[in-house]
Parts: structure tokens; C-alpha cells; sequence
């Protein structure tokens, strides 16, 4: 069946600045109108989407799914159960796989694996240079010709300035976004941590917010030389965000996202739950104390890998600066940077750890809690960051529930309470920081081309 008729939800769609108690119908796979009192043609079934939210297909731009060639963290499978469960219709997934999606034939592998084992859709980004290695550049028009939506070297950052600057260039002659993981090697070095109070105290590498920004800053210049379109991925610092907001007022062709972990947690995190929630109300992630108590939360033990991400967790001030950035539009995209590791790559000294959590399954929980929830943002402009915003810096013809457009819906209840559980996850990986945590906001249904692919809520049924 891909066909069906949501009925008595409020339908937020962004793109055409719809916002009202209404029925979606679905024919075929698109949609078909938008109103009240639709009637489902014979045959059709409905779905009572009474007291939930109804918005276009959630989009997560930057994700790894581990294949090829490390599939025991994950795989094209288990990926996509996560970010159907999650809420996503549509998702990329970053080419640092093993051999690194630097070729024709590896895109052209992705999309065969999506297709047949995908429950939703899967759209590739290719490599910046061969190998991920920041040394040559990669085929980028036969990327491009093979189905890439973008070229990043995620994971890594290509440090030599003036292949960055050829890289621009083959972009914008092939009209794709850049996306950029902002680190420079020579200040960040073997940092683990975010350089400040805690990693003092706890004895560990600091590593610079000025690492993420002196590359957030040559992106700029570079996107102003070029007139390439560059994304600067998961920002974490307070001056990453300055530099684009001031760098977006003179029409330069940057944008950037955040990941919930970078503005919900802080770097006190490292040193426990304890010192966490004790840390004089600034390490304190929850909403408020009405939405989440510290006393209902997991505890955690100092130095928890978990908690160790890439660029790291910094201080309330950053936190603080990306909610703002979020608030006022400079960071216009939501994502996870969903990163599953084994449990054994986690349980090592913390040192010697992965960087990198999941996170597709409580991103919109937690973007719920963070801004909607906080009334930082309203409820459409978070939808926007997950729907029309990616769309339009991928140039996908997704993000909206425009008459004929394709059928991606997702379906959530937005005051839904719920508790995160290990035994829960789809993904194949359990590295995340929020298991035990009670959130708020709950994806109910996910719909595909007109198809509900996961469904939560047992009163989500044909009727």
C-alpha cells in the first residue's frame, strides 16, 4: 500500500507555511491534497493522526552507516530501522567507509544496498580526496554523475588550502554543496576533550574551540573566493558561530548545522553525572527542571567514552552560543552525525576510545527539548531545520508536503514523554550518552513513497 489518508493531525509544513489542524491524502505515492474532512477513495486506508504533529519527511544529512567495510558497527540495514524509528525518511551517509566512497562504483554499491535493504531513502555523499586522505583530489564530475547529493571528507579535514580552494571549485562547476569537518590538525593535535576547566582537572588533551574555528574561517574566505557553496558541519564553538553569522550578512555562501549532543550536553559531562548536574546550573542539559529532573536521570561514572565526540562537548558558553545560532536562524540545519562504534571500541581507556555517538533514534526529542519545548524556536522553524533547509542545500526535491510531491511523512507526538532504552535501539551500535534519559517528543510513524515503514503507536492503525 502506498496510499492513505492522515487524518486530524496539525500539518506543519514549512515550505508552503502551512500550519492547521488538516488531512493529508496520499495516492500512489504523492501527495494528492491537504484539507479538511478528506475522504479516502475505496480502498484507501486512514490513519487517525488526532493530538500529532504531521510534517514532511524528516531529512538527516549527515550520518554513517558503516558500509562497506565495517558493517559490525552498523550497516544500510540497521542504519535505517534507527532513523526510521527516528522519525527520517531521508538521510546521507558520510563516504569514511572502508574502501572511502571516492568512486563510481562504491556510490553505485550504496545505492544497489539501499534499495534492497533500505527502509528509507539513502542518498550518498562522495569524497573530497581519494582515500579520504586530504592528498589528491577525488573524480568529482563522475561523483557527481554517479547519484552524490555532496563531497565532504567527513572524519577528516583536508588541510592543504589550495586543494580546499580546487575542491571549491569542481563543486560549484557541478553545482554541489561542500561539506566540511572544521579541525585543524596542527592546534588540535591529540586533544580528546575540549581544552578548558575540565580538561585540566581531569588530566586530559585539551583540544581547542580555536581548531574548529580557524577552519570555519578559511571556509568562509574560500566560499567567498570560489562562490562555492560550503557547509561547515557539527559546529561546537562559540566563534564557529560568529564567524558565520557575520559572514551570512555580507551574502557569503556558508551554512552550518549542530547535533543535539553539542546543545544539550557540556563538557562537565566528563567529569560525571555528579559534578554535571552540580555544576552550579550551567552543566545542567535538560530543558528545565518542569521538563526533566536531574533526580529521574541515569548517573554516569567520570570519563565515560560515550560522552567523547568529535569536535568534543565544550562549555555552557558554546552551548549556549549554538542555541542562540539555532535561534536566530545562523544554523539553519538539524542532524545527528550519527556514529555507531562496538561496545568493545568504547570500553577502553578513554584515550583510546572512538569519538562518536548515535543519534538518530533522539535528535527530534531532543531538538523538541532544547528549543521548542524552551520556546527558543517555534515549532515550524524546527521542522524547517529537519525538512526544507537540507532539501534546499542538497537541491533534492524533498522537505514538503506539496501537492505531487513525494509521499514522506512523519508522524509525532510532540509532548509524548518517554524513557530512551538500550533494548530499544535499532542500531546495531549502543554508544550513546542518552540511555536511561526520560525525553520528551516521540516520532509516532514514518511513511515513505505513501508507505508506513515503522509505526510506534498501537492507535496508529488502518480504522
Amino acid at each position: 500500500m502506498n496510499s492513505l489518508l492522515l487524518s486530524g493531525g496539525r500539518v506543519v509544513d514549512p515550505a508552503n507555511n502551512f500550519d492547521a489542524i488538516a488531512d493529508v491524502l496520499i495516492l500512489d505515492g504523492k501527495i494528492s491534497a491537504i484539507g479538511k474532512k478528506l475522504s479516502a477513495p475505496a480502498g484507501v486506508e486512514t490513519l487517525d493522526a488526532t493530538g500529532k504533529i504531521v510534517s514532511p519527511g524528516l531529512i538527516d544529512l549527515h550520518v554513517h552507516f558503516r558500509e562497506p567495510g565495517q558493517t559490525t558497527k552498523e550497516n544500510i540495514a540497521t542504519g535505517t530501522a534507527a532513523a526510521a524509528r527516528g522519525g527520517f525518511t531521508s538521510v546521507v551517509c558520510m563516504p569514511n567507509t572502508s574502501p572511502a566512497i571516492d568512486s563510481a562504483a562504491t556510490v553505485a554499491l550504496i545505492h544497489e544496498r539501499a534499495a534492497e535493504q533500505g527502509m528509507i531513502n539513502v542518498f550518498v555523499s562522495g569524497a573530497i580526496t581519494k582515500g579520504i586522505a586530504g592528498e589528491e583530489l577525488s573524480p568529482i564530475g563522475g561523483l557527481k554523475k554517479a547519484g552524490v547529493v555532496a563531497i565532504t571528507d567527513d572524519g577528516h579535514c583536508v588541510q592543504n588550502h589550495d586543494l580546499m580552494r580546487r575542491a571549491c571549485e569542481y563543486a560549484k562547476m557541478f553545482d554541489l554543496p561542500l561539506f566540511d569537518h572544521c579541525q585543524d590538525y596542527s592546534l588540535v593535535t591529540d586533544g580528546v576533550m575540549h581544552e578548558g576547566y575540565w580538561s585540566i582537572a581531569l588530566g586530559l588533551r585539551g583540544w581547542p574551540a580555536a581548531g574548529e574555528e580557524l577552519i570555519v574561517a578559511r571556509n568562509i574566505l574560500l566560499a567567498e573566493l570560489t562562490g562555492a557553496k560550503i557547509h561547515c558541519q557539527h559546529l561546537s564553538a562559540a566563534g564557529s558561530v560568529k564567524l558565520i553569522r557575520e559572514a551570512k550578512k555580507r551574502g557569503v555562501t556558508i551554512s552550518g548545522e549542530a547535533c543535539p549532543h553539542h546543545f544539550t550536553l557540556t563538557d562537565a559531562a566528563l567529569a560525571g553525572s555528579e559534578k554535571f548536574w552540580a555544576n552550579d546550573g550551567k552543566g545542567l542539559a535538560a530543558t528545565q527542571a518542569s521538563t526533566l529532573n536531574p533526580q529521574n536521570l541515569p548517573d554516569w561514572p567520570a570519563y565515560d567514552t560515550h560522552f567523547k565526540m568529535n569536535p568534543p562537548l565544550r562549555t555552557a558558553a558554546d552551548r549556549e552560543a549554538i542555541l542562540e545560532g539555532l535561534a536566530d536562524g545562523t544554523i539553519e540545519i538539524l542532524c545527528s552525525d550519527h556514529a555507531p562504534h562496538c561496545d568493545y571500541e568504547k570500553a577502553v581507556e578513554f584515550d583510546y576510545a572512538p569519538f562518536g555517538i548515535t543519534g538518530l533514534e533522539t535528535e527530534l526529542a531532543l531538538s523538541l527539548m532544547q528549543l521548542v519545548h524552551t520556546k527558543r524556536i517555534s515549532l515550524g522553524d524546527l521542522i524547517a531545520k529537519f525538512t526544507v533547509n537540507p532539501a534546499r542545500l542538497l537541491n533534492l526535491n524533498k522537505g514538503t508536503l506539496s501537492q505531487g510531491a513525494d509521499a514522506d511523512v512523519t508522524v509525532f507526538d510532540a509532548e509524548a514523554e518517554w524513557l530512551y532504552q538500550r533494548e530499544d535501539s535499532a542500531s546495531k551500535s549502543k554508544n550513546n550518552p542518552f540511555f536511561g534519559w526520560k525525553l520528551k517528543g516521540k516520532p509516532v510513524a514514518t511513511i515513505v513513497g505513501g508507505k508506513v515503514v515503522w509505526s510506534e503507536a498501537a492507535e496508529l492503525v488502518a480504522v
